[in-house]
């Protein structure tokens, strides 16, 4: 029986010899996105798709936000505040350096915020550093950040895309080569099909990243999404578009599914510049003839939480308000009547690329369409949305997710896309931003909510999801979205 059993052992040994060496682990990844970026500098744009690939990946910020959502240390190691709450004092991490080989320090941050706050500035949330009255840079490794007033929401903001740091060297040319201090240097694009990522081997922590190369390939249309991911084009889809599709690789012991959720409030906005949505009747009478569950169960098959203001269903200090306005024909009905429309309405709808606004608003325009509102849908390109909606305010209705964290004061803005103005409202966040304790700050965001549902300020529709489907092998990518963001830096493959 031994000798059986070494001749066994012998056999085994000449055939593992015969097959060679194990197959090395993978150190690239390759993942799928909906979008195509309209540039690839966050501090100059609104597209998510640039922070989709940028953040965190490429740039970084004093602080940054982790897959749960947390404020934690990025290019400051440590910071301290004021008693007063309006002093802050960044101590930075030394030895970094831009991809270029420049230096970092307190001078470029110094630079990247007088860049975002100053009068050309560009930066999509330029609200983020309205609050800050003085940059000092009293030696390389320290800067510190006086306010005129206190910001609750302060270090979180500094954790944002819009808030990275820029060097004075390269910041005339992110948009299309962008050198950030991040663990990744961009490597090449290739328009309309993909932008590759590849390791910074000079990056501070010699254990980030754990890939050698990132590709971020463009696919819009879901069922080329499924067949790219079934025929291994693409390694995950962390922003996974065909629903649809989703039992299929649930089924699938190849993949893996991840059901998360994003800061994404998916809404029906209204241009509050315009007759006849600056008439209350009419904005709740179109809030009337939204059924919600019918969108959700129609555009995103059955994936997303309704909403019925403009919060996050898992956030603490959401306040369920879907009841507010139930979906009810004859009550839209008598309010455009009261408010003159007796005999209808006609109305255009913009709709960005994303499935959620196309499939969403043909469900939309059928349902408003029931109560006497014709909408003529119109399909557009991020840029032309960007350029017509978002930044010329020329439409009736939209539909769009605002993925930004605990962004509800972007109703407060002027001038914004959306038009809104509501004195009661505005003081409601003016308080808020005074507000750094807890429970005050959960009780400011409450009143907010109940609001913007009283005055009808959107049509509030659900919370995007995140569906990440990616091979069973990859690890180290985000469940859930608390900013939008691909952060690829702790990926690997587990075979």
């Amino acid at each position: 029986m031994r000798k059986i059993s070494l001749l066994v052992a012998g056999a085994a040994v000449a055939a593992l010899s015969l097959a060679g060496p194990a197959q090395a682990q993978r150190r690239d990844l390759v993942i799928g996105m909906a979008l195509e970026p309209p540039h690839l500098d966050p501090t100059a744009g609104a597209a998510a798709a640039i922070d989709e690939i940028t953040y965190q990946n490429v740039f970084e910020g004093l602080t940054r936000i982790d897959g749960e959502g947390q404020i934690v240390p990025g290019l400051a190691e440590r910071w301290d505040v004021s008693e007063d709450g309006r002093t802050y004092t960044f101590h930075l991490r030394k030895g970094v350096k831009f991809h270029d080989g420049t230096g970092f320090d307190s001078a470029d941050v110094k630079f990247a915020f007088d860049r975002a706050r100053g009068a050309d500035s560009v930066n999509a949330q330029k609200g983020y550093f309205t609050p800050i009255e003085s940059i000092e840079t009293p030696d390389p490794a320290t800067v510190v950040i006086r306010l005129s007033k206190v910001d609750g929401q302060f270090l979180s903001n500094m954790g944002s895309g819009d808030a990275v740091i820029v060097a004075p060297e390269s910041a005339g040319g992110n948009r299309q080569a962008p050198v950030g201090t991040g663990p990744f240097r961009f490597s090449r694009w290739t328009p309309g099909d993909r932008i590759e990522l590849v390791r910074n081997p000079e990056f501070r922590d010699a254990s980030t990243p754990k890939l050698d190369k990132v590709t971020f390939r463009f696919i819009a249309d879901p069922a080329a999404q499924m067949n790219a991911l079934r025929g291994g084009d693409i390694d995950a889809f962390p922003l996974f578009g065909a629903y649809e599709s989703v039992p299929l690789f649930q089924a699938d012991s190849q993949f893996a599914v991840d059901e998360g959720s994003t800061e994404g409030e998916t809404i029906l906005s209204f241009n509050h510049r315009r007759k006849p949505l600056d008439d209350l009747r009419v904005r709740r009478a179109i809030s009337h003839a939204l059924d919600r569950r019918e969108i959700i169960e129609g555009a995103q098959f059955g994936y997303g939480v309704p909403i019925g203001s403009f919060f996050p269903p898992h956030r603490e200090g959401y306040v369920d308000l879907t009841g507010v306005y139930p979906h009810d024909v004859a009550k839209a009905k008598a309010l455009l009547a009261e408010a003159g429309h007796a005999s209808g309405l006609r109305l255009t709808l913009k709709l960005p690329p994303p499935p959620y606004a196309r499939r969403g608003g043909e469900i939309v325009a059928a349902q408003l369409a029931k109560v006497g509102i014709q909408v003529e849908i119109i399909p557009m390109e991020w840029a032309q949305w960007l350029e017509q909606v978002f930044r010329g305010n020329d439409f009736d209705l939209t539909i769009v997710s605002h993925v930004e964290p605990l962004d509800i004061g972007i109703f407060d803005r002027d001038p914004y896309y959306l038009g809104y103005r509501n004195p009661q409202f505005a003081a409601v966040m003016a308080e808020l931003n005074g507000t750094v304790d807890p429970a005050g700050r959960k009780a400011l965001y409450e009143r907010a909510q109940r609001i913007l549902t009283e005055d009808a300020a959107a049509g509030f529709l659900f919370q995007l999801p995140k569906i990440g489907i990616r091979k069973a092998g990859v690890a180290g990518l985000w469940k859930n979205a608390p900013v939008p963001a691909n952060d690829v830096t702790a990926a690997f493959w587990t075979r």
